[in-house]
């Protein structure tokens, strides 16, 4: 069966009696025709119409499926589902989606194929073969699979050597039906996909009488190594490898100059192939063979081929392929290969060259997708950060060159201070403190000789930070702060009202077009001004810890220190947790208010403060909380979300929380003035340990530990004043996309933030966005359901993982989780375990476990009885904040979400870094 055969059997002509959508040849098909023909029907039109090797065929369009569905009534029962699901506690649940997927699926069975329907069909069939019934392979082909973000592999039904005019009309049928197995249904549910808009076609292909099949990974799946193929062979027919029915010959291929790195030879015991009269025949051998089912050569042309396919789809596939008799090569099949995390667009393609990409996504504690607004936010707040150095971008909304994005996250590439022997020493130095296990990956990835130190003029170093010193007066300023704290800190509070004020200043009059504009200036202008008033106060409280500790040496235990930096003045994020927990207690104190708090639901309350319908301490106190930290939300650092102002839902689910702690001694204001007693307390007792050294020393511990408590809580200021400029940026924004709503160029208002800012200039110029913000939308909802995102990101696509994991052998088997020790004291208690924040209950006293925190997270933390992060360092901030109420602590606990669960009993020992699972607790 050679190629000239296959290929000559297809007729361009797809005109059928009767029923001209109803059956279309490959050649009539490409990757736009998805609705019609699913994802696996349009992928192999494409590769046809790409040239590569695909034997032969038609594609049953969802036009069929469409008229047999109607006739079966599944509207009806799809319409059914959904009703129900509206009204139910769980609308995934899963014996109502296994019960939805029976009925579907009987139907389906059940229903008659018209008689048109039928006819095309078997007519595109007897062209297949002109006029003789030859063997085929029919594939279902879902309008929800093979999508660069679902692959759906295995989830419907193919029939492989099918003979025959009813065979194939049964094979068809049963096609159909396969979009509703359990399996399918659940897929979808759980990708959130609406089961009333699938519609499924079917491919007929001529079979291939394969010698040797399989599949064929362009990239790693397993390491995610973008430059290594990865090929599974059998004898036979690809159903033994796909199905995983045989264990296969293994090879792992060097795409750049086809080296055979692995070789890892299968038993291949069984083998499945086409037999005489239609159908397969499985043999199975007792010893299998031991001898290559592909010769060197043949390895390194399927790479080759693969790389074809790589190319013109422009990401790596996942491919099945068969040669036959005759050694020729043909491709059955072509996906996207969906688990491998996504590169940045700049991505060296050659593994001589290695980039290393540090996740702000991670480090900032928001895991989600950040919109594309977010992004473009972000590449202007980099190209003002960029400028204070001297070091301004040509384009400022391009952002600097280090600032990428992958996966609709923000990543550093953070190569360039990894190769400098300086910046190596302060990246490594800041990783310590701020992202514990980062340093471990980026400590391990300085032995790669790719990384290897390179010189770099020092006065190029000098200059950028001399550039910076000079614009922001950095010294004069830290100088200052240690002299007196007190002006560095009204400094700061004049900064925060400005910026709050920012709204009064826009004028009505303005075109949209200006306004934008406008804010655009005022990041590369008068920002920079303002924020370089506050990281130089941070620094003078930081370096007074610093210098503090080296006079105590010997004198002190890291605990100690901890407990100098408990319960600090002037931080904002604590100040906002504990004016929402006095707010609590007005409403606590109206017991009928209390009462109604508890027992509506916050999405309710939200509705009734926005209409002005809450009980009037609650109403008034509440618009006075949102007035001073409205700003604010869950994963603030992305302009594309709401603010607390706009929903206030999390807040009041929050307040709600609170109005269950009814233990005084618990309180956290009272807390939080007994951990300032003790940290107070604990200043004296250092110093006078350091008078043991003498009197000097005394004093000079006396006024380092004094400024540190009274500038180290500005630590969380920046961050304060960036979401402040955030929400005005989002208001802006938001101004704007309505007027582009109304022009037609948007469908809503909050469209634009699925735009970068060059396209929101582009959409004021005349340019219709909408089919730009559809396809984003799409992203984002697929990024959202991401479960993993790398830390650490190399070029060659792989995640580095830590080689010296802490701990000790046998930790596992006792429960035993390590970390990073991030504030003092021992706690036990259940375990919660929560992934968001929003709409998260926690019972007071338990111990929060997290992913990761931002401030969207810190009302939480007053009823937390401790912390478990996975991410973070001693200087986090949920480290910090955790030291600020005095509740014990361990950040950058690796696997802690997915080892702990809600309702175990642990123990948390915040000095030691330790977290015991306890033994023998049954799950809540």
């Amino acid at each position: 069966m050679d190629t000239m055969n296959l290929q000559q059997s297809e007729q361009p002509d797809h005109e059928v009696a009767g029923g001209a959508d109803i059956v279309l040849p490959f050649a009539a098909i490409n990757h736009d025709m998805l609705a019609l023909v699913g994802g696996k029907g349009a992928n192999l039109g494409e590769m046809t119409g790409a040239g590569l090797p695909v034997p032969p065929g038609f594609c049953v369009t969802t036009a069929a499926y469409a008229q047999v569905a109607a006739e079966a009534g599944l509207k009806a029962l799809l319409a059914a589902h959904a009703a129900h699901a509206a009204h139910a506690a769980d609308p995934d649940d899963g014996e109502q989606l296994a019960d939805l997927a029976r009925a579907a699926r009987a139907s389906i069975e059940g229903a008659t194929i018209p008689a048109q329907v039928a006819a095309a069909i078997v007519a595109a069939y007897r062209r297949l073969g002109a006029g003789e019934p030859i063997p085929v392979a029919v594939r279902s082909s879902a309008t929800a699979e093979d999508l660069p973000f679902a692959s759906f592999a295995g989830q419907q039904d193919t029939y492989l050597n099918i003979v025959g005019d009813e065979a194939l009309l049964d094979a068809v049928r049963r096609c159909w039906a396969s979009l509703w197995t359990d399996r399918a249904t659940h897929y979808r549910a759980s990708l959130g996909l609406d089961q009333s808009t699938v519609r499924l076609a079917v491919v007929v292909q001529r079979m291939v009488e394969a010698a040797v099949a399989g599949v064929l990974f362009t990239a790693n799946p397993v390491t995610g190594q973008r430059r290594q193929a990865v090929i599974d062979a059998n004898p036979g027919l690809g159903e033994a490898v796909v199905s995983g029915a045989t264990n296969p010959d293994h090879f792992v291929v060097n795409t750049t100059n086809g080296a055979i790195v692995e070789r890892r030879l299968g038993d291949k015991r069984v083998v499945i192939r086409g037999s005489a009269g239609g159908g397969t025949v499985r043999t199975e051998s007792g010893a299998g063979s031991a001898t290559a089912c592909l010769s060197d050569e043949q390895v390194r042309a399927l790479t080759a081929l693969g790389a074809r396919v790589e190319s013109h789809y422009g990401a790596p596939q996942d491919t099945e392929w068969a040669i036959d008799a005759a050694g020729q090569f043909w491709l059955t099949q072509a996906r996207p290969i969906t688990t491998l995390y996504p590169l940045p667009a700049g991505a060296p393609d050659s593994d001589k060259l290695l980039r290393v990409y540090f996740s702000m996504n991670v480090f900032q504690g928001v895991l989600g997708p950040i919109t594309p607004m977010g992004v473009a936010t972000f590449r202007l707040f980099g190209s003002m950060i960029a400028g204070l150095f001297g070091l301004r971008p040509r384009d400022p909304l391009r952002g600097p060159s280090v600032l990428d994005q992958a996966g609709s996250r923000i990543f550093v590439d953070v190569t360039l201070p990894l190769r400098t022997k300086l910046g190596r020493r302060l990246l490594l130095g800041a990783a310590n403190f701020a992202e514990a296990r980062s340093a471990v990956l980026l400590r391990q990835l300085t032995a790669d000789p790719r990384l290897a130190l390179v010189r770099t003029p020092r006065w190029r170093v000098l200059r950028a930070a001399g550039t910076m010193a000079l614009k922001t007066r950095a010294l004069p300023s830290l100088v200052g702060a240690w002299i007196k704290p007190a002006s560095a800190i009204k400094r700061i509070q004049r900064a925060r009202a400005e910026l709050e004020s920012l709204g009064t200043r826009q004028r009505k009059s303005d075109s949209a077009s200006q306004r934008l504009t406008a804010l655009e200036r005022f990041f590369t202008g008068r920002l920079p001004h303002i924020l370089s008033l506050v990281p130089p106060a941070i620094a003078s409280g930081l370096l007074s810890q610093g210098l503090a500790s080296r006079l105590l040496r010997g004198l002190v235990t890291a605990e100690d220190l901890q407990v100098v930096v408990r319960a600090l003045p002037h931080n904002p994020t604590t100040e906002m947790d504990l004016d929402l927990w006095q707010l609590s207690r007005r409403v606590a104190a109206e017991s009928a208010t209390a009462q109604q708090v508890g027992a509506i639901a916050p999405e309710a309350l939200a509705r009734a403060y926005r209409a002005g319908t809450l009980p009037p301490t609650l109403q008034q106190g509440l618009a006075e909380f949102l007035a001073h930290y409205g700003h604010r939300g869950v994963a603030e650092i992305d302009v594309g979300l709401p603010r607390w102002r706009e929903d206030p839902t999390h807040i009041l689910g929050v307040l709600a929380n609170y109005l269950q702690l009814t233990d005084p001694a618990l309180a956290p204001d009272a807390l939080f003035r007994r951990g300032a007693r003790e940290a107070e307390a604990m200043v004296a007792e250092l110093t006078r340990r350091a008078r043991r050294k003498g009197l000097v020393r005394a004093r000079l511990v006396g006024f380092f530990l004094s400024r540190a408590r009274a500038l180290s809580g500005l630590r969380e200021a920046p961050k304060f004043l960036f979401v402040l400029i955030l929400a005005h940026t989002r208001k802006v924004l938001q101004g704007i996309g309505e007027e582009l709503a109304a022009t037609g160029r948007l469908e809503r208002g909050e469209d634009i933030f699925f735009l970068t800012l060059q396209e929101v200039h582009a959409a004021l110029a005349g340019s219709d966005s909408r089919a730009i913000v559809r396809e984003r939308r799409a992203v984002y909802a697929y990024e959202s359901r991401r479960r993993h995102v790398p830390r650490v990101l190399l070029s060659d696509g792989t995640e580095p993982t830590p080689a010296d994991v802490a701990g000790t052998e046998g930790d596992a088997a006792r429960g035993v989780l390590r970390g990073t020790p991030a504030s003092p004291g021992t706690v036990s208690g259940r375990a919660r375990v929560i992934l968001d924040p929003t709409g998260a209950h926690l019972e007071p006293g338990e111990i929060l476990v997290a992913p990761s925190t931002d401030p969207g997270w810190t009302p939480l933390f007053l009823t937390a009885g401790g912390l478990v992060m996975e991410m973070g360092g001693a200087i986090s901030h949920g480290a910090v904040v955790a030291r600020e109420y005095g509740i014990p602590a361990v950040v950058g606990v690796a696997g802690a979400t997915e080892r702990i669960s809600s309702g175990q009993r642990i123990s948390v020992d915040g000095a030691a870094g330790m977290v015991v699972i306890e033994e023998g607790e049954e799950l809540g």
